[in-house]
Formats: C-alpha cells, structure tokens, sequence
C-alpha cells in the first residue's frame, strides 16, 4: 500500500497550521489504516521528515526528493503564505515562488493543496497564486462555498477560466472531545481552577493564542457591566475565564495590555486569567469549563478555535462580517454575531441571562459537528480528494469536481 505524506508545519513549531495538520492526520489515518501516513515538515517540527529549510531559495528541492523516494500515494499539502515564503539577504520575499516550484517538482504523484488562507476579495498577485496553485496541483481544497463563489467572481474579471479541481471540504472538528455538565467539577478541579474559590460557578470563555487580531480587549472593556446586570436579571454570578498564550514576538504588547486587562477585573472578583498552551485535549477541557464561548476576532479567513467552540457544542459570540467566521455561524446556527462594542454587550447579556437560548444554540452545534464538520465526514472528503488526484494523474488531466461534492 503506497502511503499518504502531509506537508505541513507541525508541532512543536507554535502554528495553527501545525496543530490543524496533526489533528488532520490522526483522522486521516483512522480512515486509511491499512497506508502508513508520513509528515514532512519544517525543521522544527518533530516529524518524520523535519526537512523544510526557509534559509534556503531551494527549500523544495529536498523535499521533492524524499518524496520521489517514497512514491506515495497521495501528497496533502497544508498551505499559509508565511509557512512557505523565502526572504532574502535585503529582506525581499519570493511571493511564493518556491511553493509553486515544489508543486512543478511533485509533477508525477497526486497532489492536494489545502490553502488556509483564500480571501473573499482577492488582490491580483493573490489571485494569480491561487490559480496557479489550481493549475498545478491535482485537486485544490477550500473551506466554504463563498471562497468558491468569489473565485469563480474574481477570476472572471481577469478573463481566466474557472479551474474545475476545486473541492469545498469544511475546516475539521473533533467528535469526541465533549463532557456532560457532572463531569466539569471534576475538569475544573483538573484545570487547578479549583484553587480559586471565588470563581464563579458560570464562566464566559476568551480562549485560544492571545494576538492583536483577536482584540480581547473588546470584551474586557465591557465585562463588568455585563456582569452587574446579569447578576440583577438572574441572581447569577458570573465570571469572565480570559484563557490562552502569546506566540508571536510582534503581539507582545497586545498580550501584555490584555493579561493587564484581565488582572483589573480579576483585582475586583470578576475575571480570571488562566495561562496554558492552546493544544491538544486541555484546550477542549478549558471551553467545557465555560458557559459560552467569545471570540472577537478581527481579521480570521478561519479560525481553528471555532473549530473547537464547535467541538464542544458550546454556544459562541464572534465579529461579523468575517468571512468563513460568518459563514459557519451562519451555516450552523450556532452562535451570534456583533458589529460593534454595544451589540457585543447585547449578545453577551442574551446569552448570559437565557439558559434555552444557550441550549437551543448547543443542540445547533451538535447537528452541525454531527452532519458537516466532523473530522470523521471531513476525512471521508479528504479519500474522495485523493481517490480523484490519482485519476487525474492516471489519466492525464485535471478532474471536474460537480457542485456538492
């Protein structure tokens, strides 16, 4: 049996990308049992092939190569601008370049890219990339039918012909990651949250890597008048759970000025800041400590914490508009949206002080993971991607993937 090779960052590299491609991979597997399932990486990654040095123009070249030593079956790539762009001695960037070079040199094997980054309103070098990116890969993955319905819209402006290799999977979520309401004491004392007996028995939840882009500070500003007036409509007491880490240099600040936030509350019995890696089974156990779920992000195409918030069956608050975050709020009806400060708090006080609005948007969640986006359904998608990538490679010419498929 040829095997299955994942390029992709990974673990312990701290990426989204990475921690995506890991959970990807453990489905996959489970779906493939019988193909053995080979990482190649960056050099940081504890993976099988730790071999993707961005130091170098030719980054590619070893990578081609082991590759053409293990004939695989299929080649899934995982795809972000950042993960693959070579800067040069003055600082210059290749755009790219390298990428594509990499899916030239892999001509022979069946390739899928899952790009994560596909914007709705593409740039032009965008759009050029990821059509070249369609015209030289053997099937393309994107995560949502607006991505589709605007590329068909963006490349029609050029004069370019829609490729007919792309394939809508939705972003994964994990199945079996979810306790029932007995079991959170039990998480709770786990998490160590227990050593704060002035937590209160309800959380709102911020979770998830602490960067610029997720402007905690929306929510933080407002928490404490929330919490007042849901403590006057339903005698509750209700605390703010901030959770999560910095990862990036750059969003240091934001980071800092956030944590500082959450500290004032805590100061005055309000909030707690829970410090922990987002990955692996404590970032679930964290959202199943709370209530619902508020993630104000303001620039995510897609958002690997929805995918978890999903996971989870937990209720949720996110901006809007914002692409694939409106689409799959929109698409399970599991959640609610904001524009603006006050209409946070609105939505923030309806959950807060509704317990059937709460369960009616985790019964959403529920059918949605159980019916779309269950990485059980989303690796089935991926066999169909990759049985329609050999075929292609069999027969010579790219597939034409029939809407809904």
């Amino acid at each position: 049996m040829q095997p299955i090779v994942m390029i992709s960052s990974w673990p312990m590299r701290q990426c989204g990308i990475g921690t995506f491609a890991e959970e990807a991979c453990e489905f996959i597997h489970k779906a493939h049992p019988d193909r053995r399932l080979i990482t190649i990486t960056h050099t940081d990654g504890a993976s099988d092939y730790p071999i993707i040095d961005m130091s170098r123009s030719d980054w590619w070249r070893p990578v081609a190569e082991v590759v053409n030593e293990i004939e695989p079956y299929a080649i899934h790539i995982q795809h972000e601008y950042g993960l693959y762009e070579y800067i040069d001695e003055r600082g210059i960037g290749d755009r790219n370049e390298g990428f594509i070079d990499l899916l030239v040199a892999l001509k022979p094997w069946p390739k899928i890219v899952e790009p994560h980054t596909v914007h709705g309103r593409m740039s032009y070098d965008e759009a050029n990339f990821v059509y070249r990116m369609a015209q030289e890969s053997e099937v393309l993955l994107v995560k949502a039918d607006y991505q589709l319905w605007r590329m068909q819209w963006t490349f029609s402006q050029y004069g370019w012909d829609m490729p007919g290799n792309i394939m809508v999977v939705p972003h994964g979520a994990r199945p079996d990651m979810q306790w029932g309401p007995e079991q959170i004491p039990s998480l709770r004392e786990e998490l160590g949250l227990n050593e704060y007996p002035k937590l209160a028995g309800h959380l709102v939840g911020l979770v998830g890597w602490i960067q610029s882009n997720k402007r905690w500070d929306i929510m933080t500003s407002i928490w404490e008048e929330c919490a007042r007036e849901i403590e006057e409509q339903t005698g509750e007491d209700w605390d703010l759970l901030a959770a999560g880490t910095w990862r990036d240099p750059n969003h240091r600040r934001d980071y800092e000025m956030y944590v500082e936030s959450v500290d004032l509350l805590e100061k005055k019995g309000l909030a707690h800041y829970y410090e922990f890696v987002p990955r692996g089974p404590v970032y679930y156990k964290v959202m199943a400590v709370c209530d619902f779920i508020v993630l104000p992000s303001v620039d995510e195409t897609q958002s690997g914490t929805l995918a978890r918030i999903i996971a989870m069956n937990k209720p949720y608050i996110t901006t809007a508009p914002l692409e694939a975050l409106t689409s799959q709020t929109l698409e399970s009806e599991g959640g609610l949206l904001f524009t603006n400060r006050e209409m946070l708090k609105r939505q923030v006080l309806r959950l807060g002080t509704d317990p059937k609005l709460r369960m009616k948007l985790g019964d959403n969640l529920k059918r949605y993971l159980e019916e779309v986006v269950s990485w059980d359904i989303v690796a089935r998608q991926y066999a169909d991607a990759y049985h329609l990538a050999n075929q292609a490679v069999r027969r010579g010419e790219k597939p034409v993937i029939p809407a809904g498929l």
